[in-house]
């Protein structure tokens, strides 16, 4: 085909005299590029230079202010923030969603309809009947949602018309500006970041972002992140932890995304960076848990110095279902295992992983979001007026020590090997070792009496055979109930204080406690002991030590009657060792035959009283042997009048020798140092318990040895005695016993004793 030639292209005007388009195209071929042919021509003869010049004329356009206007017009469609972000209000209003456990509220809410509808098309009064019909709608709304199961809950948290994350900053910030991508090459729509402020305050805002219909959720991958987006939020973290702008992070995700793709480029290794990189931010961080927080998704961005959640949230390991599949063997046991979990806030917060819980309005956050926001913002506020009072190393040791609490271990019975192989679950509940219900004890103890009065009345066995058993038990329960009441009152963490500084004083060098240690547990110890009924479990604990002091009374009256039962034993064994001896023997076969031959006569009176007084000698002589001392009872009532007063003057003598000297510290350092040595105390340590006792003993002995009291010691015998001389030939002897055991003694004159018995 013949090529058409093309006239060459002219211009008019100022530009009609100069060089044509085909004459620079041309001039390229002679080397010189953009030179017309004619100027090339005639340059040696010279040319006259003519000026160029090219005018355009630009359209007005409004100028755009990036990132944020200085003016923005507050009365836009759906707000500034939506206005200038492209997540924009729906076009179309969410259609209801009824969950199965609110098709109840919704028969009484379509009463409610019907009878409108009836009142405006017969244009007759119902409001009575609606008042009285919503009145029980707003009832029964009240009681379902405030007896959610744990389930139930969940599926509120996964309810499709819940707000998102947007939907919450929209609705709390004044100003919000997008940030995107990695810089690595994407930019996950699951995960959203940016700057916001509050009250004039600028904070680092991310979380997943859901979608509020089924093509959004499809963009959003279902709030399902990829490494990208977990490498987005890392991020942002650098840029505000560099900036200084503290973090609020929000949760609302079923997991990780976990295909394949994800899997290829590092989906373990971004979730795991973020979270050594959280825990080493110098910057406040906040957590809200909005839906669901699922495993290592939800913790990438979880790892803060206070988690709060919404009160219908759930925030879990694994999904309920997840969990009913692996343990059951099928789905349709998610809502036992929702239970099990302890996935709910007011579940997390009694075990420490969650530290609040933002209230939502009755039927769930997408009953009124903007309330529910405004409840966030307020959350926020709060926990950041307290983070902000807290320094760079204050804020990581308070994000390190929060996540170091949580959860414990308890070591126990090691399982059998065989049992190891194929354990399965079973349905027994567990309890918790040496916690005991009031009423088990309660028949614990019967049964336990039941078999002393029966031990009693046979003689076979001892009494308290299983009395010692009980109280120990009893003991154990009883410090777990005083643990539980202490915790729950708030004194755990200062008793946890204290116990370290006595075991510090405890190991120091035979120093004993000084006296602000002491203050500082007499202090505790009376407001603990002044709080202690308010304790939620303290009808359990008192009726737990009357038990106890029930049975130590029990157990106190049987070894005193067991051990006289055994000293009257041994009286009567010695009595008839002495009555046997022949010369003892010979005295009385001849008193009797004298008697039987001659009767009663004034000298065979005599005969009697003096064998009498002679047998009474050399038994009192065997009973001192057995540490046992006849005392003549006095012989009126002012007599014993006097003996109980001298008995009770002592005794203050001696309590207020104590308290005065420095033998209660000595006192209290040697009960330290028995309880420390235990039942296998070597050599030495018992050397020096002794020596300290001696010490002890002497330094008591010395303090009361004063001539005033020993006057009224002498007195108090010579009116007595004055009394038995009196009454001569009263029977009657007063066994006093006098065993040393663990007890320091004041042997002149009453008793005083100070135990030393480890508690």
């Amino acid at each position: 085909m013949a090529a058409t030639p093309q006239p060459p292209v002219t211009f008019s005007g100022k530009l009609s005299s100069k060089p044509s388009a085909s004459d620079l195209l041309r001039s390229s071929s002679n080397g010189v590029s953009g030179v017309p042919l004619r100027v090339l021509g005639r340059a040696h003869i010279g040319s006259k230079r003519t000026d160029f010049a090219v005018s355009a004329k630009l359209r007005k356009v409004k100028k755009h202010e990036y990132p944020w206007p200085e003016d923005p017009d507050p009365n836009v469609r759906g707000g500034v923030l939506s206005h200038l972000s492209p997540f924009k209000p729906l076009k179309e209003k969410p259609k209801p969603v009824t969950l199965d456990f609110e098709k109840p509220l919704m028969d009484l809410q379509k009463k409610i309809i019907d009878v409108q509808r009836m009142a405006n098309e017969t244009g007759l009064d119902f409001s009575d009947q609606i008042i009285s019909l919503e009145n029980k709608y707003q009832q029964a709304l009240k009681d379902l949602y405030t007896h959610l199961t744990p389930i139930q809950r969940v599926n509120i948290a996964r309810h499709p018309n819940r707000p998102t994350f947007l939907d919450h900053v929209f609705n709390i910030t004044e100003k919000f500006v997008e940030l995107h991508g990695d810089r690595a090459g994407y930019d996950d729509p699951a995960v959203v970041t940016g700057l916001g402020t509050i009250n004039g305050r600028c904070y680092m805002f991310m979380g997943h972002q859901k979608g509020r219909n089924t093509k959004e959720n499809i963009q959003r991958n279902f709030g399902m992140p990829t490494p990208h987006g977990y490498r987005k939020a890392m991020r942002m973290m650098y840029y505000a932890d560099h900036h200084g702008f503290p973090i609020v992070t929000f949760i609302d995700t079923p997991g990780a995304y976990a295909d394949l793709k994800s899997e290829e480029l590092g989906q373990g290794e971004a979730i795991a960076h973020n979270l050594r990189t959280m825990f080493g931010l110098k910057v406040p961080i906040i957590s809200i848990v909005i839906g669901e927080g699922g495993s290592g998704g939800a913790l990438a961005i979880g790892c803060a110095n206070k988690l709060l959640m919404l009160e219908n949230a759930v925030f879990y390991v694994a999904s309920p279902e997840a969990c009913a599949a692996i343990l059951w063997k099928t789905a349709k046991a998610s809502p036992k295992a929702a239970e099990k979990l302890k996935i709910t806030a007011a579940e997390l917060c009694k075990l420490q992983i969650a530290d609040g819980v933002i209230p939502e309005p009755l039927g769930g956050a997408h009953a009124d979001s903007h309330w529910t926001s405004q409840q966030i913002k307020t959350a926020i506020l709060d926990a950041m007026d307290e983070l902000v009072k807290m320094d760079q190393e204050e804020l990581l040791k308070h994000r390190y020590l929060k996540f170091r609490k949580i959860g414990g271990f308890q070591e126990g019975i090691p399982v059998d090997p065989q049992k190891k192989v194929n354990m399965k679950k079973k349905d027994t509940p567990i309890i918790q070792p040496g916690k005991t219900s009031g009423l088990e004890l309660k028949e614990e103890v019967e049964k336990l009496k039941q078999q002393i009065l029966k031990a009693r009345e046979t003689s076979t066995e001892k009494p308290g055979s299983g009395l010692k058993e009980m109280i120990e038990k009893l003991k154990r329960e009883v410090e777990l109930e005083f643990s539980e009441a202490a915790k729950a009152l708030g004194f755990g963490d200062k008793i946890v204080v204290l116990r370290e500084e006595f075991a510090k004083a405890k190991n120091s060098n035979d120093q004993p406690m000084n006296t602000a240690l002491k203050e500082k547990i007499d202090k505790l110890r009376t407001e603990f002991n002044q709080k202690l009924s308010s304790a939620p479990n303290y009808a359990s604990l008192k009726y737990k030590l009357d038990m106890l002091q029930e049975l130590s009374n029990a157990q106190n009256l049987s070894g005193e009657s067991n051990k006289v039962g055994e000293l009257k034993q041994e009286i009567n064994k010695r009595f008839k060792e002495l009555t046997e001896q022949p010369e003892i023997r010979q005295k009385i076969e001849a008193l009797r035959a004298e008697i039987e031959n001659s009767g009663i006569s004034e000298e065979v009176k005599e005969k009697s009283l003096l064998l009498k007084d002679e047998i009474e000698s050399e038994f009192t002589g065997i009973l001192k042997s057995l540490n046992l001392y006849v005392y003549p009872p006095p012989s009126s009532v002012e007599a014993q009048e006097k003996v109980d007063k001298f008995n009770r003057e002592i005794t203050g003598i001696m309590e207020d020798v104590v308290r005065s000297t420095d033998l209660k510290d000595k006192i209290e350092f040697l009960k330290r140092e028995v309880a420390k040595a235990g039942k296998t105390a070597d050599a030495e340590s018992k050397a020096k318990f002794q020596a300290l006792w001696q010490q002890i003993k002497k330094s008591l002995v010395d303090a009361m040895s004063f001539s005033e009291l020993r006057e009224k010691h002498e007195k108090l015998k010579a009116e007595i005695s004055e009394d038995i001389e009196s009454s001569k030939g009263t029977n009657g002897s007063l066994l006093k016993e006098n065993i040393v055991d663990d007890n320091l003694k004041y042997d002149d004159g009453p008793k005083v004793e100070v135990k030393i018995a480890s508690n």
